[in-house]
């Protein structure tokens, strides 16, 4: 299934202050619904989205990470892919961010998503996405307003002096080849997983509900037989 999303989302300072902010991405990911970023090598970000449906839980796993990046003109795209590490699909996206200017104090963000997904989560077909991607994202609003409220603009420090000596030790001592990018784990707590029903709320459950009653009815005619 492929599909293309659209949302936008406020931050609330001005756009030299957000915008380095909203591409942060190691800073922003625990503000997304679902997220967890797990280690990031280079320019490259590794971790999971979980989701879940009822009692039925998935987690994707993949990659992420820039393609272009226009700090002059505000604008950002990201390419990222992930797997279901239960076998059931695969997911892949191309992110556009653009920021504009609303205020001396605030910025908007548009966000163009061109979504693929394949296997079961693809099931509940167009309108669904739309529905879930835009909640999702007024909820990582919030959260990232909320965290800049709390934490300020500036990025608390991303490794220790202690860190970086380890780090520095382990490049060659040859100047002249190329460092090779480190792994680097991210220590942050494990994330809850994206409740489809409770997002989705009516959406889903209109998909839902006709698979519900078939079942319904098949157990029916089951009880009836064996009577």
């Amino acid at each position: 299934m492929a599909e293309q999303l659209i949302n936008e989302f406020t931050v609330n300072r001005p756009i030299e202050e957000a915008w380095p902010l909203i591409t942060d991405v190691e800073r922003i990911a625990p503000c997304l619904p679902g997220a967890e970023l797990q280690e990031v090598e280079g320019e490259t970000y590794r971790g999971v989205v979980k989701v879940k449906l009822g009692a039925i839980s998935s987690q994707f796993k993949g990659e992420a990470h820039f393609v272009e990046r226009d700090d002059v003109n505000y604008r950002a795209v990201i390419k990222g892919a992930g797997r279901d590490t239960g076998g059931r699909g695969n997911a892949s996206a191309e992110i556009t961010a653009q920021a504009e200017s609303l205020s001396p104090t605030s910025t908007r963000v548009a966000v163009t998503t061109n979504l693929h997904i394949t296997g079961k989560v693809a099931q509940f077909g167009r309108g669904i996405m739309g529905d879930v991607s835009s909640k999702l994202m007024a909820q990582f609003a919030d959260n990232l307003n909320r965290m800049i409220d709390e934490q300020g603009i500036v990025a608390p420090a991303k490794a220790s002096a202690t860190e970086a000596a380890a780090t520095s030790d382990n490049v060659s001592s040859d100047s002249t080849a190329p460092a090779e990018p480190t792994v680097r784990k991210i220590d942050g707590p494990a994330t809850e997983p994206i409740d489809l029903m409770e997002v989705g709320g009516s959406s889903i459950v209109k998909r839902v509900a006709p698979a519900l009653i078939a079942l319904a009815l098949i157990l029916l005619l089951l009880r009836r037989r064996r009577g």
